[in-house]
């Protein structure tokens, strides 16, 4: 194998995150870029090519030295057909052949999938899902995703739309969600929802970092705030746990940053309330990679040539 490398691309709500990554998954280099200075999809688009083919070039490489190029992108993707459906949070992503579109202007292999299930792949392969064959895996930030694991292999679904745990509706009535359903769990614990109850208690400064550490020294109202993302996230869990029955489930993003107050109310609620066998001896287990996790999964994807 002559190519030493690939090149990774998370793309979300609110950033595009591009690295360069080894084969043994080592990030050698990582840009981030916000996606709120790219008003259309083809702009989008020119966007990620440029940055491709700067990494590349900053390390003074040609395209034979690269394995591919994996991109997550938080939405439903036909992985077949390089195919993106929509994106429910950023506006205009609908029915992109984007896979064949990157190569044309590229000259790279290009592989493409959800980043939740990326995120997935890289916990169960090098992070806290290691070693368990079933599990769930969330990721938490301005939508909600996951991945599920089925005896060591990412579960996809009849059109790789498996998963979508942040459109759980968790009521029977609610807010409507981005992605036409109503009561989604994204809807309740997704960063808009969580940053906007916390500027009504703080102003409008407060960051999730910030709501984070006012609950770590005490404050009751970022507590409060807190516990109410664990009650619906732990709701949402104990249906999971019921239907899925895994060993593990790992949480991470942005939310996960919450840290204690998220994770014991969490855990307390499953075995308070999910069925006894499905409950008994579950773990639930903070993400290892951090926000490294959808790059890292997205090499793996190129890697291991899983399309």
């Amino acid at each position: 194998m002559s190519a030493k490398f690939i090149v990774s691309i998370d793309l979300g709500g609110t950033n595009l995150r591009i690295a360069l990554i080894n084969l043994q998954y080592r990030i050698v280099r990582k840009q981030v870029m916000s996606t709120r200075n790219f008003s259309t999809k083809d702009k989008l688009t020119l966007a990620i090519c440029a940055a491709i083919k700067n990494i590349i070039e900053a390390h003074n490489l040609r395209n034979k030295d690269i394995l591919g190029v994996g991109l997550g992108l938080p939405g439903p993707i036909d992985v077949k057909r390089g195919l993106v459906h929509f994106l429910p949070n950023i506006p205009g992503w609908r029915k992109v052949y984007l896979k064949n579109k990157l190569e044309k202007m590229t000259g790279l292999s290009v592989f493409l999938d959800n980043d939740a299930k990326l995120m997935s792949l890289a916990e169960h392969r090098l992070g806290a899902a290691r070693g368990f064959r079933n599990a769930l895996c969330l990721t938490l930030g301005t939508g909600v995703g996951a991945g599920i694991i089925i005896e060591g292999e990412l579960y996809r679904g009849r059109d790789n739309a498996s998963a979508e745990i942040g459109h759980l509706p968790i009521n029977e009535d609610g807010p409507k969600c981005n992605c036409g359903g109503t009561a989604c769990l994204e809807t309740y614990i997704g960063n808009n929802s969580i940053i906007n109850k916390a500027r009504k208690a703080f102003g409008p400064d407060v960051s999730l970092e910030e709501l984070s550490r006012l609950a770590k020294h005490g404050s009751a109202k970022a507590c409060a705030i807190w516990l109410n993302v664990a009650k619906h996230l732990g709701t949402a869990l104990v249906g999971a746990v019921n239907l899925l029955n895994p060993e593990c489930i790992v949480i991470g993003g942005g939310i996960a940053g919450a840290g204690k107050i998220l994770f014991s109310r969490v855990r307390e609620i499953i075995s308070r309330q999910a069925m006894s066998v499905q409950a008994k001896g579950i773990k639930v287990l903070k993400a290892k990679l951090g926000n490294d996790a959808g790059l890292v999964g997205a090499a793996i994807m190129v890697k291991e040539g899983i399309s």
